[in-house]
């Protein structure tokens, strides 16, 4: 098992790495396996130490969710552009890599296990999935407007639940046994797809 190599840094720093530390755990190990123990020496540290930083392994347990969570959704955020390139770009960035990979898998199937049945995870989960859907909501309104569209919250609100259950199912069949699709081929079936639901056209004229 690889060590990070640890350092003197700033608190922030030093919480930082042992976060990461505690990732790699997990997805090696899983959620049971990632004791204080390992993660101690993944990072090259001692157990101490990670108790100073974090009142408890469920503490540093929630703090690597929340970097989960953050890295499925937050480059997809920042989207930026045309109300359509947009919402089509929000779309292929959480179909594809970084976001759609065999670690990010891993590490969200590990922490979905437990958020049924842990408080503060699945307070977590509701947060980031609603962060995700409020941002999709933005997107989807302001590319209905500008074609004259109906862009209701209802709507907007429907239509966001609707596609984020598409993505998800495609995100897990592409993490999953993307060697059985060709390239960009889950992309192009959520781009028609959403086109559908929405009845105009997200891809560039020619595509």
């Amino acid at each position: 098992m690889a060590r990070r190599t640890f350092h003197r840094a700033p608190e922030a720093e030093r919480r930082h790495d042992l976060i990461e530390a505690t990732l790699d755990c997990i997805a090696e190990y899983g959620l049971e396996g990632a004791t204080v123990r390992q993660i101690a020496i993944k990072a090259g540290v001692t157990a101490g130490l990670i108790r100073h930083y974090f009142q408890s392994k469920e503490h540093i347990l929630q703090e690597a969710y929340r970097i989960v969570i953050a890295r499925l959704t937050e480059k997809a955020e920042r989207v930026a552009g045309d109300p359509q390139t947009r919402l089509r770009d929000f779309i292929v960035i959480n179909l594809t890599e970084p976001v759609a990979n065999s670690r990010s898998l891993s590490l969200w199937a590990s922490f979905i296990s437990r958020v049924s049945v842990d408080p503060e995870l699945a307070a977590i989960h509701r947060e980031g999935y609603l962060g995700f859907r409020n941002a999709l909501e933005g997107l989807l309104a302001d590319f209905l407007a500008e074609h004259g569209a109906d862009a209701s919250p209802e709507r907007c609100r429907r239509l966001a639940i609707a596609i984020n259950g598409l993505l998800d199912g495609l995100w897990l069949e592409g993490c999953l046994a993307g060697e059985l699709f060709g390239d960009s081929e889950l992309v192009e079936i959520a781009l028609t797809t959403i086109e559908t639901l929405l009845g105009l056209p997200l891809k560039p004229a020619g595509d």
